[in-house]
């Protein structure tokens, strides 16, 4: 059967990350071989093959597959453990605070949440989109996940939650509601009003990244719509990007946060309000206490209801996996 590793030792990187054990270890991932064999394809001795070999045995990648004696000579055969590798490691600071890792989609109050509990924890932001924070945070890349999925039932994030974590214990934490919309130039001087003039030839639209929930809700909607726009001049990754980009000429509108429109003084359209909420898993909930509490604090409510378009009355607020509709 062939097998697939994921490097997260710090060992094991270091033993792979040598460009001619890579080499090796990638030759042992095709088929076995002796050291004889593996010196005659690299051009080296049987000695030099030799220490590497022993190097990656130790780091549990290679391991002695077969020994087989031919009248007075005896053929050691070495495989690499797996036929794939995937290196997978956090290398963070050296931090007194504890440090969290969070990917999904991006926000503005986040952002003051980072801040705001810096003396105490250390978060580490990374936009990547709604659904691909939760994929990463399935896989162990990520201690907290971000997102506002929008679900054919009305609600937000749940039900994909549910989906992507059957098996395990899952806390949702509501972080904020806020508004997007259409950002424009001040002045609207193209006199955009709503999602069909996307398709009005000539106009540059600012799209988002592909797993980002803004992406995934306009795509919807544009089906809906039965609307087909050009592809967007531009792709963001977060909404302060897209924003930047009509702030900057580039284009004519883009699909973001009112808080972002209202950062560059540009005009804005409101197109729908929606819930943002904090996933993560219960094993983590005792390093994300100061987030928590930093989260439930009255000065953090204020400062993310200063911003345009948000909404606090919601914020904290758990949602349990198994109970809620």
């Amino acid at each position: 059967m062939r097998t697939f590793q994921t490097l997260s030792t710090l060992n094991a990187l270091q033993a792979a990350s040598d460009e001619r054990r890579f080499h090796l270890l990638r030759l042992l991932m095709r088929a076995p071989a002796t050291l004889t064999q593996l010196a005659q394809e690299v051009g080296q001795s049987p000695a030099w093959v030799r220490h590497h070999i022993q190097i990656l045995q130790r780091a549990g990648l290679v391991y002695l597959a077969e020994v087989r004696k031919r009248g007075r000579t005896t053929e050691k055969y070495y495989r690499a453990c797996a036929n794939g590798l995937l290196l997978q490691n956090w290398v963070l600071p050296l931090t007194r605070q504890p440090v969290v890792l969070f990917a999904g989609s991006h926000d503005l109050a986040l952002e003051l949440l980072a801040n705001q509990v810096e003396s105490r924890l250390l978060l580490l932001l990374m936009p990547t989109g709604s659904l691909n924070g939760l994929v990463g945070l399935r896989q162990g890349f990520c201690h907290l996940a971000g997102a506002h999925l929008h679900e054919t039932n009305g609600q937000f994030n749940l039900e994909t939650l549910r989906h992507l974590f059957p098996d395990r214990a899952m806390h949702v934490v509501t972080l904020a509601h806020r508004v997007q919309g259409l950002i424009l130039p001040p002045g609207n001087p193209r006199g955009i009003r709503d999602l069909g003039d996307l398709a009005r030839p000539g106009v540059r639209w600012v799209g988002r990244n592909p797993g980002s929930g803004t992406h995934l809700w306009l795509q919807r909607r544009l089906r809906e719509l039965g609307l087909r726009p050009e592809v967007p001049s531009w792709v963001a990754s977060t909404h302060t990007e897209a924003a930047a980009r009509v702030a900057r000429g580039q284009a004519d509108v883009a699909i973001g946060l009112q808080a972002a429109a209202a950062h560059f003084g540009l005009d804005f359209i409101p197109l729908f309000e929606e819930r943002y909420d904090l996933v993560f898993e219960r094993e983590h909930q005792e390093r994300l206490l100061p987030l928590l509490d930093v989260l439930n604090a009255g000065a953090f409510r204020n400062a993310v209801a200063a911003l345009p378009g948000y909404r606090t009355t919601c914020s904290g607020d758990i949602y349990d996996l198994e109970t809620e509709p």
